[in-house]
């Protein structure tokens, strides 16, 4: 089994470049896979590897300045769900295009996932999705506003659009794992809306705490590994990724006639052109005689 953490952390980072080096030689040493994001406002990402690597890693991350209290959402998979490891420096850990707003100086109120559902059920409170329109098509919370964007950084624009129409209620916001609202709410703040919360540890604390049978989730979650998706007790939402355009399957889907595998979906048959097209097959041969190699070398 491998041990799957997803963690986020806020806290500056004057020189993010000079803890690549280190934070990556250590997670090659563990046999950890994953990507991992640096920036000046802080720390993303998931990996994945042994539980001694993981906690090797994560021991490392926690003494970076802010870190200590880092809180990492766990999960297990029965296949590694990486392929490589990947440290990279960017501008920002969740790209949302608004320079001024810092989740240090203020994010929405926290709602625990036990009390989550309170908050759906108000009808006093909106109820938002943050995430990008092809997660929530597998999944959302009963009665959640989709606002359709295909990046976060639309965000800031669906709300200019739909500020007056929602004005006078609570927001309530959620995400994957929650890094999304703390930009999203301390966005909202920034705006002049005091009465803002989010889902402490976002859609994956949720899934792992509140029991099926209580759940007000609908559908699966979509996960940015090879799982693909999770459900409740974060087991395996049997979903599968189109490789040409990173959307979530159906296994239905797959049988569909516009389907090629690592080449395109029905989703994106109409989006790529033909040297796109022979691209992708090759780039799906490569990975067959890679395999293959791997094969018969193990044999």
């Amino acid at each position: 089994m491998f041990t799957v953490a997803a963690l986020y952390r806020f806290t500056p980072l004057p020189d993010p470049h000079a803890l690549r080096g280190p934070l990556l030689d250590l997670c090659l040493a563990n046999g950890v896979t994953g990507t991992l994001l640096l920036a000046p406002e802080g720390i993303n990402g998931t990996i994945a590897g042994p539980s001694d690597g993981i906690a090797a890693v994560l021991a490392h991350l926690r003494a970076l300045p802010g870190c200590a209290d880092l809180e990492p959402k766990y999960a297990q998979a029965e296949v590694a769900p990486f392929g490589r490891m990947r440290v990279r420096v960017k501008r920002e850990i969740v790209t949302m295009g608004q320079p001024d707003v810092d989740p240090l100086a203020g994010v929405g109120r926290y709602v625990a996932p036990g009390d989550w559902n309170a908050v759906v059920r108000d009808p006093q409170t909106v109820v938002i999705d943050t995430r990008n329109a092809y997660e929530v098509a597998i999944g959302s919370f009963e009665g959640a506003v989709d606002p359709q964007t295909e990046a976060f950084g639309d965000f800031p624009a669906w709300w200019a659009a739909n500020a007056d129409r929602l004005r006078g209620k609570r927001v309530a916001m959620f995400c994957t794992g929650g890094i999304r609202c703390e930009k999203s709410t301390a966005y909202l703040r920034g705006q002049g809306v005091e009465d803002v919360v989010h889902l402490q540890g976002g859609i994956l604390k949720y899934l792992e705490e509140v029991p099926a049978a209580d759940s007000l989730w609908q559908g699966a979650c979509f996960v940015f590994d090879d799982r693909v998706s999770v459900g409740h007790g974060l087991e395996p939402g049997g979903h599968v990724l189109c490789h040409a355009c990173r959307r979530p399957l159906e296994p239905c889907d797959t049988e569909r006639p516009e389907y090629e595998a690592g080449v395109q979906c029905h989703h994106c048959v109409d989006q790529f052109d033909a040297s796109d097209r022979a691209r992708f097959r090759e780039r799906m041969k490569q990975i067959a005689l890679a395999r293959d190699r791997g094969e018969r070398h193990l044999r």
